[in-house]
């Protein structure tokens, strides 16, 4: 069985504002970010790595802030 997965979920602008600025919080203050995501609940370590990508193709773009972390050993 494997693990991966590849979800997409969107978000009221409200709704996406408010899960930043948990995020936010989270980072300033150097804790775990929790989040559910269809259904599973993810924990973010404090020591995650984060970037920025964009990508374009054709006329449209695309802005991603991203989270990496090794899932803990089960």
């Amino acid at each position: 069985m494997s693990d991966d997965r590849d979800l997409e979920k969107v978000y009221t602008r409200k709704q996406f504002a408010a899960k930043l600025r948990r995020l936010a919080d989270s980072i300033e203050t150097e804790k775990a970010f929790t989040i559910q995501v269809a259904g599973e609940r993810l924990k973010i370590p404090a020591d995650a790595e984060f970037n920025v990508e964009h990508e374009r193709t054709g006329d449209t773009e695309e802005l991603e802030f991203q989270l990496r972390w090794k899932r803990a050993a089960e």
